[in-house]
């Protein structure tokens, strides 16, 4: 991973801190320096989303979150980390949300809403885990692959730091929603993109899309590109066939007809494979990110599904 200079943010530029590097210990330089977390220099202490806007619902109480933290060369490579105030006596799982319901625009992920993917982040600093958030780059400027590499790199980056929050960096599990489930299972399809410290222990994809044909959208095309003969190839389809690690694959009753018949494919081909069966979740709504992250289980949330998950990865004692 190349290794950046890191400006935080949390709420004001802090002097003291600009200009120091997140890397890992196999770099030659320095991580980010442990009294800063303890102190919380990089903590904004706040339950606010990042946009200042009010939360959704009081399930990021008692949440801390670290914003901006630089994992790549691109303005847009950044991620927030989310911690629960509760004292763990081990290092706990990491969920890192990759989220998008677009391939194009001139922001990272700029279709979901701050206050969602925080209350996603809230999800899993509330039962025990640590949440991410990651930020990448979008077409047309970043063609396929960029945003398979930038999930790497990012995986990269918690590999590297995620201990200094309390996280297990054996126990990182991307969560792919829409447009980031196809980032995410392009990276596990991929391992031509995959960085050395890039493993993950097991994988969440969400309403995606894993193939795809001649009939794709402008907006598919602007980050696959015009020639839809190469779109077999930059797929997830066939590769993501051969993973061995657990998987959890969801989609929705209220998704349109086409992502469903991918997820429906997808779950029947691995089935077929000789590696595994996934875990499955039919949802009976996706009104939002929210409403799959929510406190309340009855309303579809993806919080028992994903535990069940997380336990399997600790009984395997993976990776």
């Amino acid at each position: 991973m190349v290794c950046m200079t890191n400006y935080l943010a949390s709420g004001f530029l802090l002097a003291t801190i600009t200009g120091a590097s997140v890397c890992g210990a196999g770099s030659g330089l320095p991580r980010i320096p442990p009294h800063w977390v303890q102190a919380g220099l990089i903590l904004d202490g706040s339950s606010a989303p990042a946009d200042g806007t009010a939360n959704p619902s009081q399930s990021c109480s008692g949440v801390s979150f670290s914003r901006n933290l630089k994992y790549g060369e691109s303005d847009q490579n950044v991620l927030d980390v989310a911690t629960g105030g509760a004292k763990e006596t081990s290092p706990r799982p990491v969920l890192l949300f990759v989220v998008g319901e677009s391939f194009a625009g001139n922001h990272g992920a700029p279709d979901v809403s701050p206050a969602l993917q925080d209350q996603a982040m809230c999800f899993a600093a509330r039962n025990g885990m640590v949440g991410v958030k990651v930020s990448y780059r979008l077409a047309p400027a970043n063609p396929w692959p960029a945003g398979a590499r930038d999930v790497a790199a990012a995986i990269s980056w918690v590999y590297q730091n995620i201990d200094l929050f309390g996280g297990n960096h054996d126990e990182i599990v991307p969560v792919g929603y829409a447009v980031g489930a196809f980032h995410v299972a392009s990276l596990l399809a991929h391992p031509e993109f995959q960085e050395s410290d890039s493993d993950v222990a097991g994988a969440v994809l969400v309403s995606g899309l894993y193939r795809l044909s001649s009939d794709a959208s402008a907006d598919e095309k602007s980050y696959l590109g015009a020639d839809a003969s190469k779109y077999d190839e930059r797929s997830a389809l066939p590769g993501i066939l051969r993973l061995e690690i657990p998987l959890l694959l969801a989609w929705s009753t209220a998704d349109p007809p086409p992502l469903v018949a991918q997820g429906e494919t997808l779950k029947e081909l691995l089935c077929n494979s000789p590696t595994q069966c996934p875990h499955l979740t039919v949802l009976r709504n996706r009104e939002d990110l929210a409403s799959l992250f929510g406190p309340d289980a009855s309303g579809g949330s993806l919080l028992e599904p994903i535990q069940e998950l997380v336990r399997e990865i600790e009984a395997r004692g993976l990776p």
